[in-house]
C-alpha cells in the first residue's frame, strides 16, 4: 500500500521553464519573471533532504547567505517538505494514516523535543505531521467535497484502487468534480484529503 501513495514526481518536461519550475498561466496578474535559484531542483534534491535528520539547523547554521547576496526574493525554494494537520487522539489519527493510507512513520523525526504529541508520516520524500493539538476548524457544517475545504493534495498511482481500500473500510469519499481521477476524503479529524492520480 505505501507505493501507491509514495509514487516517484514525474513532471512533463513541456510544462517546466529552463529553471526546472512549473510553468503557470498568469493572465490577468501583474508579471515579474521569478528567477529559479542557479542550481536547478530536482525530486533528487528532496530525497537528498530525507537523509537529513535536522535539515533546518544544518541550513541555518551552514548555509546561511547574507541578504546582500540574495537576488530580490530568490531565498531558494526547493519543495514541499511537509504540511501540519491537526488531531484529537493521535492513536486514532496513526491507524487511519497508517493501517488505511499505508503511510510510514519517519522515526528519525524528534517527537519527544515538542511540548504535544505527534507523528511524522512519509508522503514520497515530503512528510505530514500530525499534531494531537486543540483544532481551532469545528467538526460540522463543513463541505461534503473536500475540494471546496482547505485540503492536502497528494499524488497516487491508482485512484480506483484506493476507492476500493475506503470502501473495504467504509470510509465516504467524493470523487472529483472535474471528472479527473481524483478523490476525496476526511480523516477522523475532518481533515480533507484528496488524492489524485499521477503517471507513475
Amino acid at each position: 500500500m505505501a507505493s501507491l501513495l509514495n509514487p516517484p514526481l514525474t513532471l512533463p518536461q513541456n510544462k517546466l521553464n529552463p529553471g526546472g519550475v512549473l510553468a503557470a498561466s498568469t493572465s490577468g496578474i501583474p508579471s515579474k519573471k521569478f528567477q529559479p535559484s542557479s542550481t536547478r531542483w530536482s525530486h533528487r534534491s528532496c530525497l537528498l533532504m530525507r537523509a537529513k535528520t535536522s535539515v533546518e539547523t544544518d541550513m541555518l547554521a551552514n548555509d546561511s547567505v547574507g541578504t546582500d547576496a540574495v537576488d530580490d526574493k530568490d531565498f531558494g525554494v526547493v519543495c514541499m517538505h511537509h504540511v501540519g494537520i491537526l488531531c484529537e487522539n493521535l492513536e486514532r489519527s496513526l491507524d487511519f494514516y497508517q493501517n488505511i493510507l499505508g503511510l510510514e512513520i519517519n522515526e528519525a523525526r524528534p517527537h519527544e523535543k515538542l511540548p504535544y504529541r505527534g507523528a511524522w508520516l512519509w508522503v514520497g520524500s515530503e512528510m505530514i505531521h500530525l499534531m494531537e493539538l486543540p483544532n481551532p476548524d469545528p467538526f460540522t457544517g463543513r463541505p461534503e467535497h473536500g475540494g471546496r475545504d482547505r485540503h492536502t493534495c497528494i499524488a497516487i498511482r491508482d485512484v480506483s484502487k484506493l476507492k476500493a481500500i475506503l470502501d473495504k473500510a467504509g470510509i465516504p469519499y467524493t470523487l472529483s468534480r472535474s471528472g479527473r481521477p481524483a478523490i476525496f476524503t476526511r480523516d477522523p479529524d475532518t481533515n480533507a484529503l484528496e488524492f489524485t492520480q499521477v503517471d507513475a
